[in-house]
């Protein structure tokens, strides 16, 4: 798929420029009614959690009701689908995740354009992924892995499903290292967590909020996180990039309206999730969940979202990977 990039991030840049009287008038206006921020994850998980977080500081700054709304299914697609099927009038919102990034190339026959619908707003939160083993895999560190790898072609790898972050970032790391792993993929990344704490799958690639847990209680061992950086809540673990040059990755949020939202909603949105982002409050609540805060303007995020698009999209052609 041909991702139209410049026009995207052309309409991200213009987002945030009217004139300043018209847009205090309308912003005065908004919402006239509940807004819905559609995820496309089911309730009680990081996306949601997120999502929730948000929507409430949103409430309270402007007065009116953010409601959630979970609509999962099809890697996501479903819930951006119900975003773009909208009025263009602010009151229904994506909340956008890395899949979204993912999945311009994984389903090539959507009847949307993510880059070319959608509006850009403001980014969230961005959280780490962690190279887990289970306890039986003699390795500590990820030199030790790859070799172990290496001599153990095949090993069973777990995933939330085909085209899921876990899987994209395992991918990633096959193409850098040459090694190479069964992938196992689940409904879910819930139950690929229960085999490999079992030992049916021996790695994978798990975002930090949802096994840390599991990781301090000893059922698994991590060996580096994804992002460029190390995390807070984890602080003595390496990042895979100090032993693979080029690898990061990283699970995020963000929030994005429909294309011809008007620009002074956009902004105005884009203003209040920042003081949301600046909040005490939520930088402990993000901190609690292991999350980076993610502040920008509409243009930059948009320019991230173009910038995971074309990245994950070379990861994805190049091993084949196909959704369904």
């Amino acid at each position: 798929m041909k991702l139209p990039r410049r026009a995207f991030l052309q309409h991200a840049a213009g987002a945030a420029v009217l004139p300043a009287a018209p847009r205090i008038a309308r912003a005065r206006a908004y919402p006239t009614r509940p807004v819905r921020l559609i995820v496309g994850f089911a309730a009680g998980g990081g996306a949601d959690i997120m999502a929730r977080l948000m929507g409430q500081f949103l409430s309270e700054r402007l007065g009116g009701s953010f409601v959630v709304e979970n609509r999962s299914g099809a890697g996501t697609n479903i819930a951006t689908e119900t975003v773009i099927n909208a009025a263009p009038d602010g009151h229904t919102l994506l909340l956008a995740t890395s899949s979204n990034a993912f999945n311009a190339t994984l389903y090539p026959d959507l009847p949307f354009n993510f880059l070319r619908d959608i509006a850009p707003v403001a980014g969230v939160n961005r959280e780490p992924h962690v190279i887990e083993v289970n306890p039986s895999v003699p390795v500590d560190t990820v030199p030790e892995f790859i070799a172990y790898a290496k001599a153990n072609p095949g090993m069973n790898m777990g995933s939330g499903g085909v085209g899921s972050g876990n899987h994209v970032c395992g991918e990633l790391f096959t193409m850098l290292t040459g090694v190479r792993f069964t992938h196992v993929p689940y409904r879910g990344a819930a139950p690929a967590l229960v085999d490999l704490m079992g030992g049916q799958v021996q790695v994978m690639f798990a975002v930090i909020s949802s096994s840390i847990e599991h990781v301090r209680a000893g059922k698994l061992r991590a060996l580096a996180v994804t992002t460029a950086t190390r995390s807070a809540v984890l602080p003595d673990l390496p990042t895979v990039a100090d032993f693979v040059p080029g690898y990061e990755a990283s699970f995020w949020t963000g929030v994005c309206a429909l294309k011809d939202t008007p620009a002074e909603i956009v902004d105005t949105l884009n203003k209040e999730i920042n003081a949301g982002l600046a909040d005490a409050r939520m930088r402990t609540r993000f901190a609690e969940l292991s999350s980076t805060a993610m502040p920008g303007s509409p243009a930059d995020f948009g320019k991230f979202i173009a910038e995971e698009t074309e990245r994950w999209g070379k990861v994805i052609r190049t091993a084949g990977i196909r959704a369904g």
